[in-house]
């Protein structure tokens, strides 16, 4: 089983410095397009499609074939379910491949996502966003898995400790910006800009 949590390098105490062996990811993310969604619908949706489809095949062949009116009527009431079953099942694929696709890209821009592609876990996080997604539509497995793979690809902030890396705070970033800039020498200051004429600041006395 994985040890605990590494300590955040502000609590721990060694002569060196604390923050050498912590990654510090830019709070912007990552900046590239996201790279192509790399899997193809779920079989087990896709077999049921093509299921149906060769059903509504087979029962319009019945229908052409039957001779009297109340079979024709019973194949055709079938084939109307398997009908509204495939526009059922090809509806859901797209929906899901759209919210797939969204969250893809969505996971690409965070800052974590600078670690995976280095790492070449392009298709763990492929995994994760269809255990998520089929997770969100009700699926408890999928969801149980993905919040276990989302441990392993840094997604909370405990999980990203175990990678040894956090996302910088913009807020100190900021302060330690303005630190500097106060931090100049007003002399610097006083100095005439490039171009200006020295005559500018001359002026009589009586």
């Amino acid at each position: 089983m994985p040890g605990p949590a590494p300590k955040h390098p502000s609590v721990r105490a060694r002569r060196n410095n604390p923050k050498a062996d912590f990654r510090v990811l830019k709070s912007e993310g990552r900046l590239q397009p996201a790279p192509p969604w790399p899997l193809q619908p779920s079989p087990r949706a896709q077999a049921a499609l093509e299921f149906n489809r060769d059903r509504v095949a087979a029962l319009q062949l019945e229908i052409a074939e039957a001779e009297d009116g109340r079979t024709k009527g019973r194949l055709r009431r079938g084939l109307n379910k398997a009908e509204i079953l495939v526009v059922q099942l090809e509806l859901e694929i797209e929906q899901a491949r759209d919210a797939e696709v969204a969250l893809w890209a969505d996971l690409w821009r965070i800052p974590q996502a600078v670690i995976w592609e280095e790492s070449h876990a392009l298709r763990e996080v492929a995994q994760y966003v269809r255990w998520k997604i089929a997770g969100e539509q009700g699926d408890l497995d999928s969801a149980k898995e993905a919040r276990m793979l989302s441990d392993r690809l840094g997604l909370n902030p405990l999980a990203l400790l175990k990678l040894r890396a956090e996302i910088e705070h913009v807020e100190a970033v900021e302060a330690q910006g303005e630190q500097r800039r106060r931090a100049v020498p007003t002399t610097q200051a006083a100095k005439p800009k490039k171009g200006d004429d020295p005559r500018n600041g001359l002026f009589a006395v009586g």
